[in-house]
C-alpha cells in the first residue's frame, strides 16, 4: 500500500523518500459499508434512488479518503509530512518506535506542542526532532510503514525502541 523510494539515503544532498499513508483494507470496507447503508435510507423512495445514493456516497467517501491521505516526502532540501514542511537543516535526532514504545509515544509520552501525523492503522512511528529556534514545536511524530527507510533518508535513526523486554 505504501510507496517508498530511498536513494542513497546516507547523503542528505541526494536523499529522496516518499510514502503515502494509505488506509488499510478495513478502512475501505468501512467506506463500502457506509455507502451501502445509504441504500437503506433511500430505498423506500425507490430502488433506483437507493442505488444512486450508494454510488454517490461511494464516490464521495472514496474521494475524501484519497484526498486526505497524507504524504511523507524527503528531498535534499525539505521534509514534508502531511501539510507541514520544514527545511532539512532544522531536522535533529530521528528515533523509530515500534510495539509498546510506539503506543506510549502516541499517548503518555506525547508532548502537547508536537506536530502529529499519525494514523491508527499504521503502528510504527518516527519521532523527528525540530531544531529551529523560531519554532515552538519540539518534534514531529509521524506514522510510517517503512520507518527505517524514512530514518535513513533523514540521516539515520539514532535509536530504535520496540518497547519490549
Amino acid at each position: 500500500m505504501s510507496s517508498h523510494s530511498p536513494q542513497n539515503a546516507t547523503s542528505p544532498s541526494t536523499a529522496n523518500y516518499t510514502e503515502k499513508l494509505w488506509p488499510n483494507f478495513w478502512g475501505w470496507v468501512i467506506v463500502v459499508g457506509l455507502s451501502a447503508a445509504s441504500i437503506l435510507i433511500f430505498i423506500p423512495i425507490s430502488p433506483t434512488a437507493g442505488f444512486i445514493a450508494f454510488f454517490v456516497m461511494l464516490i464521495g467517501l472514496s474521494t475524501m479518503l484519497i484526498t486526505t491521505t497524507p504524504t511523507i516526502s524527503v528531498t535534499a532540501d525539505t521534509l514534508r509530512v502531511g501539510r507541514a514542511q520544514i527545511e532539512r537543516q532544522y531536522v535533529g535526532e530521528v528515533s523509530i518506535y515500534t510495539g509498546e514504545a510506539a503506543f506510549e509515544q502516541r499517548g503518555r509520552k506525547l508532548n502537547g506542542l508536537a506536530y502529529l501525523c499519525i494514523r491508527g492503522w499504521i503502528k510504527p512511528v518516527v519521532k523527528i526532532e525540530i531544531t529551529d529556534p523560531a519554532d515552538r514545536t519540539p518534534y514531529w511524530l509521524t506514522s510510517s510503514r517503512n520507518p527505517e527507510y524514512l530514518a535513513a533518508a533523514l540521516g539515520g535513526a539514532t535509536r530504535t525502541d520496540t518497547g519490549q523486554g
